[in-house]
């Protein structure tokens, strides 16, 4: 896990959710402090970080890991990101003061919903040349 930089939060999310790629385009678009960087859960380095986390590696989820701090998970992970994004989508921030175990309920049912709302790629959708450089391979 050394190559992975120690100066950003990694992101880990689903390469063949149409949903989850519009979602980390959108971060990309509002991550004016460049915080972020992603990662593809079933990529090989995505696999390799799940297992140095002790992760079920049958996880749905997104990830934030934090090089040499933690790492999170589901409505965790979301509040946790948009804390850093530059956009309005901030004010569901107000929602953090609701328990966890429910803000994973509202989690879990989208994450179970998703491929039949938003679609399913066959393969990870390829990032653009101007943010491939926001990706870990």
């Amino acid at each position: 896990m050394n190559q992975l930089p120690q100066d950003k939060k990694i992101i880990l999310f689903d390469g063949v959710c149409n949903y989850c790629n519009d979602k980390v385009t959108f971060i990309i678009k509002n991550d004016s402090k460049d915080v972020f960087r992603f990662v593809v859960l079933q990529s090989e380095t995505g696999q390799k970080i799940i297992t140095y986390l002790g992760i079920d590696k049958t996880i749905d989820s997104i990830i934030l890991y934090e090089p040499g701090y933690a790492y999170f998970i589901k409505s965790e992970a979301f509040f946790r990101i948009i804390k850093h994004l530059s956009s309005s989508i901030k004010l569901l921030l107000l929602f953090n003061f609701v328990p966890t175990s429910i803000k994973n309920i509202l989690y879990d049912f989208i994450a179970k919903n998703r491929y039949n709302w938003y679609g399913k790629n066959e393969q990870c959708v390829l990032p653009s040349e101007d943010i491939i450089g926001k990706f870990i391979a």
